[in-house]
């Protein structure tokens, strides 16, 4: 029995268009979407719609997330108060790639008003299919997890 690889995404209204380019994305190829909205386009607040996604990874109930918003900024910052969540916005796929290799990121950031669809895309592949590269990174990953409160 294979267990399905499944994505939540998320995104203020600024971003609902691209969300849901994503989503048919990578449903394309093969990923389970669980996708937690807005589906109206009234303004929203992004820190709202990133916590319940970065709550979705976390608990593992999701593999991985894409949460969108204007610049991938703020709902980025909100992903990442939860506990055990490494997310990064990125607007190239080296970026993308990146962040998967050496920071072991479980969510992706996109600003829908700086990428346009097709270099999203773009970027969406390089995070989905980069791997955590371990070795000298996992130390990093583990200073970055450490409690130092």
């Amino acid at each position: 029995m294979t267990i399905a690889k499944r994505i939540v995404l998320s995104s203020d209204h600024a971003a609902i268009e691209l969300r849901k380019a994503v989503a048919d994305h990578v449903t394309a190829q093969g990923w389970e979407v669980v996708d937690i909205g807005p589906t109206t386009p009234e303004s929203t607040h992004y820190p709202i719609h990133g916590k319940a996604a970065a709550e979705a990874v976390a608990s593992g109930r999701c593999q991985l997330g894409v949460i969108l918003c204007g610049t991938g900024q703020g709902i980025m910052m909100a992903a990442n108060k939860v506990p055990g969540i490494r997310c990064g916005v990125c607007s190239d796929t080296f970026s993308a790639r990146m962040i998967r290799q050496h920071n072991d990121a479980n969510m992706l950031a996109l600003g829908a008003r700086v990428v346009g669809e097709g270099q999203a895309l773009d970027i969406v592949d390089a995070f989905l299919t980069a791997e955590f590269e371990g070795g000298r990174h996992a130390t990093r990953v583990d200073m970055i997890e450490a409690d130092n409160s």
